[in-house]
């Protein structure tokens, strides 16, 4: 398997940078205040040396006849001077006296020193840096002469003593760096070997053998959100596959009836000479080319009600009411052939609801068809409608349906052992999909006391601009 850090985008090389870069910062950070500090400490040793030199000249001066006088030996001086690595300079100097010892003139100190305070500075002598300290005393004998004395010295040894911080500590820092990326690398690595392991078992997986990703519990608390959405995309999957298989299979098993009796009564109405007889097979013709027009067009809406295809839908705002007895009018036919008092109870209009009219008129042909089909002959079906919530609901008086049954009736292709109609046992689901996909609840319930059974579906609380109710509030379409 590739890497994952070969791809720019990838989790490992985030983190890697994540952590190196911040890691590289604060080396670099800490290379400069080494730098800084070790500047710092070599010029307060050296500043101390050049310190207690100047404090050592001033020790020796004198007063002799009026005048100070520094009077040293020729080995002090010259041990006073003696550096194998720097050159010293000395001067010292009064306003009235002028230079009293040292050889060299020394760049002027900083004005307005003050007495005993020393000063330090940097300056310029015989072409190579120096640093410079200056003290400022009182004169011996004459209170308006003031003595300088100052001593300088090349910063050799100051660089020196940097340079050889900055190779220690440079090698020392780049190897914690060094170190601390591996470990980085290690752990990174070893973290994300578990999002490998998923990625290869995934990678493995058949469309047909869809498990959930294993060793959930032992994976790290961060990657377990991760690894439970997956197994739940995979339940999904697998739970869709299965729904799919179940209605190829039934949707096959529900066209390949009509479709042999069509064959059959063909054939048979092909070699039939006799008219009535011939007349008879076209007619089984034409009853298994109707059941398979409503098995193909239920089939149909069942696809275009899936919630999969939702993006395909567009949603807009629909009045329920006029929709209802639009699509009410539709069934008055099939409703007149049993002998069935088609109903509808509700407003004339302004039930205002979020959905599309095409579904919503197959929920509603649907129900209507159900309770036609399957309710009794010669009894009542009404259509209603209820305002805050809205509620739309279709009732029978028919055998009604057991609660054991309720929710097994809003499967795909279920019937019921003892059910009398031809239906094939897709408008409840189709009517189940759609209520889903409008995000509404459908509920089977009783009639109270009356017998039948009663299906209601709550829509979600919308915007809705209530009219008054007209004074045929309970308008039927009764048949004759």
């Amino acid at each position: 398997m590739n890497r994952p850090d070969q791809d720019n985008g990838s989790l490992h090389r985030r983190l890697l940078i994540g952590l190196w870069t911040p890691l590289l910062m604060v080396l670099t950070l800490g290379a400069i205040v080494a730098f800084i500090l070790a500047r710092h400490f070599g010029n307060v040793v050296h500043d101390r040396w050049l310190y207690d030199s100047a404090m050592t000249l001033a020790a020796q001066l004198e007063l002799k006849s009026g005048r100070i006088v520094l009077d040293l030996p020729k080995p002090a001086v010259e041990m006073f001077k003696w550096d194998r690595v720097d050159h010293i300079y000395e001067e010292v100097a009064s306003a009235k006296q002028g230079r009293i010892f040292g050889e060299v003139d020394l760049p002027s100190p900083p004005e307005y020193m003050s007495v005993g305070k020393p000063e330090f500075y940097n300056s310029v002598i015989n072409g190579s840096p120096v640093r410079i300290v200056a003290l400022s005393l009182p004169n011996l004998g004459d209170h308006t002469d003031t003595v300088i004395i100052q001593v300088a010295e090349t910063k050799n040894k100051r660089q020196a003593l940097i340079t050889e911080i900055i190779m220690l500590s440079v090698p020392l820092q780049a190897g914690i760096l060094v170190l601390a990326g591996a470990f980085i690398v290690f752990a990174v690595t070893s973290s994300l070997r578990v999002l490998d392991e998923v990625a290869e078992r995934l990678a493995g997986y058949e469309p047909d053998a869809l498990v959930p990703v294993s060793d959930f519990d032992n994976a790290p608390s961060e990657v377990k959100p991760l690894l439970k959405a997956i197994n739940h995309l995979i339940n999904k999957l697998s739970a869709a596959q299965d729904t799919q298989r179940r209605f190829v299979a039934n949707a096959a098993h529900q066209l390949r009836t009509p479709l042999a009796t069509l064959q059959v009564q063909a054939e048979r109405a092909l070699r039939e000479p006799d008219p009535a007889k011939h007349g008879e097979a076209l007619s089984h013709v034409l009853t298994a080319v109707t059941r398979m027009r409503r098995v193909a067009h239920q089939l149909l809406t069942l696809a275009r009600s899936d919630r999969s295809s939702e993006q395909m839908v567009e949603m807009t705002s629909v009045d329920l009411a006029a929709l209802a007895r639009e699509e009410l009018e539709r069934w008055a036919d099939a409703a007149i052939a049993r002998n069935i008092d088609l109903g509808y109870d509700g407003p004339e209009s302004n039930i205002n609801v979020t959905g599309q009219p095409y579904l919503l008129h197959e929920l509603i042909g649907n129900l209507v068809d159900n309770a036609i089909r399957y309710g009794k002959a010669g009894g009542v079906v009404t259509l209603g409608l209820r305002e805050s919530p809205t509620m739309l609901f279709v009732e029978d008086d028919g055998p009604g349906i057991p609660l054991e049954e309720r929710t097994l009736v809003l499967e795909r292709f279920y019937r019921r052992s003892n059910s009398t109609g031809d239906g094939c046992g897709l408008g409840l689901a189709i009517a189940s999909e759609i209520v889903a996909r409008h995000g509404a609840r459908l509920s089977i319930v009783d009639r109270g006391q009356s017998a039948g059974i009663r299906i209601e579906i709550m829509f979600p609380d919308v915007s809705i601009e209530n009219a008054p109710v007209s004074s045929a509030a309970a308008t039927s379409l009764e048949t004759p």
